[in-house]
């Protein structure tokens, strides 16, 4: 809850946060947390839409600290997404992200995000937000080609 109040002015609550984490325990979405000992660096959301034709997964929030920033939690966050993606039958996979927020926007595209459309006024105060797909992670290598692989995802951290 501290990450995510400094991070958006509109930040999930408390009720939002334990319902995602109901949603965890039935299965329907899965959570990885970035810590250095007993401190929490960021986390990370999945939702995985199944189909016949294979699932498609939804980024539900990623977050990593101010302080923490830019030394490679998101990443390490984001491979152990798309291995837990794949796992789950998903091949492709989406999120939005802030218009405005260039960094995140360049993290996702060395992911194989692309834009795809805007939803606008998504977030607080009227941002728009970037609607963001990568079709890629059914393929073979995909894993590979972003440093993951079932067996070697977590990193450690301080």
């Amino acid at each position: 809850m501290a990450i995510e109040s400094v991070t958006y002015d509109r930040h999930w609550s408390r009720t939002v946060f334990e319902d995602e984490l109901a949603q965890v325990a039935r299965g329907s979405r899965f959570y990885v947390v970035a810590r250095s000992g007993r401190r929490v660096l960021g986390y990370a959301g999945l939702w995985v839409i199944p189909s016949s034709t294979g699932g498609e997964a939804h980024i539900t929030n990623i977050v990593v600290d101010e302080s923490t920033r830019r030394r490679g939690v998101a990443s390490a966050m984001m491979r152990h997404l798309a291995v837990e993606a794949r796992q789950r039958g998903a091949v492709a996979w989406t999120l939005e992200v802030r218009a405005s927020a260039t960094p995140a926007h360049e993290l996702y595209r060395r992911f194989g995000f692309a834009p795809a459309g805007v939803r606008c006024g998504y977030y607080e105060h009227g941002e728009d937000a970037l609607v963001m797909w990568c079709h890629e992670l059914g393929d073979d290598g995909y894993l590979e080609r972003i440093g993951a692989s079932a067996g070697d995802v977590v990193r450690r951290f301080g």
